[in-house]
């Protein structure tokens, strides 16, 4: 049986006990790594997926992270004699043992799936973005029964973000701050003037 998978943008045809040179992923050796990008599966019956064999894998031990071999590009410009240059290069590769294809069942599987060492996976970016939007809400949430601060002259949102972080979120507390002795954050004292009158 055969099996025609898809990784680093190359389509590589494989069995198993193949070894294998990937584009870089991000594994460590000895990991075990399923690629689940399968195009097609041959063997008694051939399956041609559209675009993806549903619920096909190749599952593959990682044997080593190398390079590939020296690459040498010239670059010379006409005319120009002492513009010559030489330009080194070396892919960095995954070495790969397919270990076993599966027809079914790939996606419950447990095993790791392969992902290119470039590449973030969707769940980790998407991680950020939840906590910079929470971090955002926090503040709001606390400030939703206080004043607004930002009425204030110099102080923007960025200066009200600081001061509700540090406890200050009506016109009062403000006013009863001492802004020569006040560490949490930076308190003018023309601020401290303005929320007096303003309460």
């Amino acid at each position: 049986m055969f099996a025609v998978v898809k990784t680093g943008g190359k389509q590589y045809k494989v069995q198993s006990g193949d070894m294998l040179r990937v584009e870089k992923l991000a594994a460590d050796a000895g990991e075990t790594v399923q690629f689940n990008e399968v195009l097609m599966l041959g063997g008694d019956t051939v399956t041609v997926g559209a675009p993806l064999v549903a619920g096909a894998g190749v599952q593959a031990e990682v044997i080593d992270q190398i390079k590939g071999e020296k690459l040498i590009n010239f670059v010379k410009r006409r005319r120009k004699h002492s513009s010559q240059r030489t330009k080194g290069h070396r892919q960095k590769l995954t070495l790969v043992k397919i270990t076993e294809i599966l027809a079914s069942g790939a996606d419950a599987s447990g095993v790791k799936a392969a992902v290119g060492a470039g590449s973030v996976p969707a769940s980790a970016k998407a991680a950020p973005a939840a906590k910079a939007a929470k971090a955002d809400a926090a503040p709001a949430e606390a400030a939703a029964g206080a004043d607004d601060l930002t009425q204030i002259n110099g102080v923007g949102p960025a200066a009200a973000k600081k001061l509700v972080e540090a406890g200050i979120t009506t016109f009062a507390q403000l006013a009863a701050v001492d802004a020569e002795t006040f560490e949490a954050t930076k308190v003018k004292p023309e601020w401290v003037e303005q929320a007096k009158t303003l309460v």
